[in-house]
């Protein structure tokens, strides 16, 4: 019987890949206080698990004011770079591969955790129903938003191409871009968020246009097949919804189709919950908009994952809570091992226990 194609080697755009297992973006709330930089613990939590064939770091603000949840790292201080340059040494000591996703929160944020305790900005002044984390150890109802002026927007997408240099700096393999999840590019993206009336919003194509310039940005500030970008076309994260998102999203891989992405990654269904899809959605149609690796995400198990990619359907399928509580994913998923259970109070803040000290499966052999 020959090797299911999820343990294969492969490339997504510039990136070689030793199988097609990546680890999803995850929050974890631990950078350090103050400063939002990775250290050693980080460096550790990820070179356990660089036997994925891609790590995607947990989403890190490309600027204080993309800051949405406390101890979340970012990348756009020197600080900050020195820190995951700790942690890409780590990964490829490993012999692993590693991105960073590039993220603005937008709206889903709180003035606690804004510069000088000023609004989140947003594309419209619409509060969205939901909390965030802050550092007092709680979560927080989101802070109404202020709509930002067009003349602030070209600074955001500088701020992208500036996160993406960073990044090649710190020594990543490439950068995602988040998308995805009700966060700014996706607020831009959705009418039930985005209210404007200028020229990005109304129309599709206006409401596409920040994600295109972004891409454009960040492509011309790095090699566009180290470039991935992540969208969740019918998921209503952080109270972020469409009207048309089949046709909103068909649009939007249009714009940023043909330029040698390294990937899209899609979120299926709800983000982290039910996979079904509304009416009218066609993730086929979707695909078949977009001219690079295919990458998909959400509820996916063994079985689901290698009939993914041997169909055809993916060409990479992303773990999230899966490589939480088992930092050997990949050898569990190729042996059909039983995985690990994960602590669910441990997910956000704290240190070492429920991100460092998860056994593999040659700590149970040794036990």
């Amino acid at each position: 019987m020959s090797e299911p194609k999820l343990f294969t080697a492969g490339a997504l755009g510039d990136i070689e890949i030793a199988n097609r297992v990546v680890m999803a973006p995850l929050t974890r709330n631990r950078a350090r206080p103050g400063v939002d930089a990775p250290y050693e613990i980080h460096a550790e939590y990820y070179a356990q698990r660089a036997s994925a064939g891609l790590l995607i770091t947990e989403a890190s603000q490309i600027m204080p004011e993309g800051k949405g949840y406390a101890w979340t790292p970012g990348i756009h201080s020197e600080e900050q770079i020195a820190g995951w340059k700790k942690v890409t040494e780590a990964v490829h000591a490993r012999g692993g591969k590693i991105v960073i996703q590039l993220w603005h929160v937008g709206r889903i944020s709180h003035v606690d955790l804004q510069p000088d305790g000023k609004a989140p900005v947003a594309p419209s002044a619409v509060t969205a129903k939901v909390k965030t984390f802050l550092e007092s150890g709680g979560f927080s109802e989101t802070s109404a938003p202020r709509a930002l002026e067009e003349a602030e927007i070209p600074g955001i997408v500088a701020a992208y191409a500036q996160a993406a240099r960073n990044a090649m700096e710190a020594g990543f393999d490439g950068v995602e871009v988040h998308a995805a999840n009700g966060y700014l590019i996706d607020q831009f993206l959705k009418d039930g968020v985005n209210q404007r009336t200028d020229g990005y919003g109304g129309s599709i194509e206006n409401r596409t246009r920040l994600l295109a310039e972004v891409i454009d940005a960040v492509t011309a500030a790095i090699p566009a097949g180290r470039v991935g970008v992540r969208l969740s076309p019918f998921s209503g994260a952080n109270d972020a919804r469409d009207s048309t998102p089949q046709e909103t999203f068909s649009r939007a891989i249009e714009r940023i189709s043909g330029k040698g992405l390294a990937y899209l990654h899609v979120v299926e269904g709800q983000t982290g919950g039910p996979r079904e899809l509304p009416e009218g959605a066609d993730l086929d149609a979707l695909r078949a908009k977009f001219d690079g690796a295919w990458m998909v995400n959400n509820g996916y198990d063994r079985a689901m994952a290698i009939a993914a990619v041997d169909k055809g359907e993916a060409d990479a399928v992303a773990f999230g809570k899966a490589f939480i509580s088992n930092p050997d994913l990949v050898t569990r998923l190729h042996e059909g091992a039983p995985l690990n259970e994960w602590d669910q109070s441990t997910f956000y803040g704290g240190t070492e226990k429920g991100y460092t000290d998860y056994p593999t499966l040659a700590d149970d052999k040794a036990a």
